[in-house]
């Protein structure tokens, strides 16, 4: 049988949008050996733009009133891990919408940082920044002089010509640029119409192009996106201008407002594995050109990023401990652990410089970390039920994730309670009195043991905060 896949991929070269062949044509419709699987596939079917006069805005699940519906078809796609898989940063671009603007210093620490993080191998493997402001430019060149492989800096722009003129000049080799694929954004927030959306972002990714550049198309609230009658024929229009170019173009599926669930079964689209696969399988985006972009809007963030991972993203797009708008980003330091699980080393990475980066937020920029968040709050590997402590304290695996002291540089405490003990007490001094060198035999751990069991005795409940503990050896070293 003739294979005529071949002649349904040819691209065009006019620059006109090929958006209207017949999709029932049997040009579309052949059968071959795919090397991959080992198998006779049939071809894979081609999607056409699908114009409207209005939008679909899904209200069936978001009626905006209630609740976001998940619904589910039951169908299933394969998991598809990748050869290879990254990381990606934010954390100075979509991160730092969410806080008061790092300094030029800040920025570059933190970068350095960054690095030190992602070990050789670059998992971290890139970073955005921003270039509208002198102090935007100035970190980035003070980023680049520093001179490492890893993470690459890239950007994020407007779509005019100053901006990406100015992303040339800086020597820039990739550059984000905004493509809203939702009804929502492009009937509602645009007024354009599909067509006038495709046309639009089309030319200004042909101009970045044109300067030898390579695009990374944020594709803007794809989960409430007409995924076969938008998303897909865009995104193999854009696989057609790749190759006419031969400059890669890559696609960032953004679930803007975290309404991706990883659930098997789950409907388009809203399902994650969906979007990954759909992207591959359908429009021809290869693993490394497609990476994921989380918000953590519905507590997700950390599951929907490995999922895409899992079925075929290369790249997950993250910022340090998930700063970002509203609730946030992907937290960096999550995907290291997860990217660890998942491959079964760390690849690389220097895992204690995770406790440095929350140190530095904490205590060079000011920012308050929740105790109780994983990894780099101050209470993570902290226990306060007695009984939990005393299982500590006799074999700290029995309570603790890992290895915290060795893979973090954060060893496993205690919390001061009813059942603490002097031993207790000591062992939760040491952990929060730089250069403590307290033991159960040391008179000011026996006088705030007295106090603790007062507090107890007058019928508390809670365990002793640090800052209380601190109080009470300040008075015991007054008393004595």
């Amino acid at each position: 049988m003739e294979n005529k896949v071949k002649d349904v991929k040819e691209t065009r070269n006019d620059g006109k949008l090929d958006f209207d062949h017949d999709q029932h044509d049997d040009r579309e419709i052949s059968v071959g050996y795919c090397p991959h699987t080992n198998l006779i596939e049939q071809s894979v079917y081609r999607y056409s733009l699908q114009e409207r006069e209005t939008p679909n805005l899904y209200r069936q699940l978001f009626d905006y009133e209630s609740v976001p519906k998940v619904s589910f078809n039951h169908r299933f796609v394969p998991v598809n891990m990748p050869p290879e898989i990254w990381i990606t940063d934010t954390t100075f671009r979509d991160g730092q919408q969410s806080m008061e603007p790092f300094t030029v210093k800040q920025i570059v620490d933190l970068f350095t940082l960054m690095h030190k993080l992602g070990g050789e191998r670059g998992v971290i493997r890139q970073s955005e920044f921003f270039v509208y402001s002198e102090k935007d430019r100035r970190a980035l060149e003070e980023c680049m002089a520093l001179g490492f492989e890893f993470p690459e800096i890239t950007t994020w722009i407007r779509a005019s010509k100053k901006d990406f003129e100015l992303v040339k000049s800086l020597g820039i080799k990739e550059t984000g640029v905004l493509v809203s694929c939702s009804d929502y954004h492009i009937y509602n927030k645009l007024g354009l119409t599909r067509r006038g959306a495709v046309e639009k972002y089309t030319s200004v990714i042909r101009q970045i192009m044109d300067l030898g550049i390579r695009p990374r198309c944020h594709f803007e609230d794809i989960t409430r996106a007409d995924f076969y009658g938008f998303v897909v024929p865009f995104a193999t229009e854009l696989q057609k201008i790749s190759e006419e170019y031969g400059i890669p173009v890559k696609i960032r599926a953004c679930d803007t407002m975290g309404y991706g669930v990883s659930y098997a079964g789950a409907a388009l689209p809203r399902s994650v594995p969906g979007i990954v696969y759909g992207l591959m399988h359908y429009a021809g985006v290869p693993s490394e050109m497609l990476e994921w972009h989380g918000h953590n809007d519905f507590y997700k963030v950390v599951t929907n990023a490995a999922t895409a991972w899992l079925y075929g993203a290369s790249g997950v797009n993250c910022s340090l401990l998930g700063i970002g708008e509203r609730t946030g980003n992907c937290p960096l330091e999550a995907m290291v652990m997860e990217y660890a699980s998942l491959r079964g080393d760390d690849g690389g990475m220097n895992l204690p410089v995770i406790t440095e980066i929350a140190d530095y937020f904490t205590k060079e920029i000011g920012y308050s970390i929740p105790p109780r968040t994983p990894f780099v709050g101050s209470d993570f590997n902290v226990t306060r039920a007695g009984i939990h402590a005393d299982g500590l304290m006799k074999d700290e695996e029995i309570y603790n994730i890992f290895n915290t002291e060795k893979l973090l540089g954060r060893p496993a405490s205690v919390a001061v309670g009813q059942s603490s003990g002097l031993s207790g007490i000591a062992h939760r001094l040491n952990a929060i009195i730089d250069g403590g060198s307290f033991d159960k035999r040391d008179e000011r751990v026996a006088k705030i043991k007295e106090m603790v069991d007062a507090e107890y005795e007058r019928g508390r409940t809670t365990s002793i905060s640090d800052g209380e503990l601190r109080k009470m050896l300040a008075r015991t070293e007054v008393a004595l």
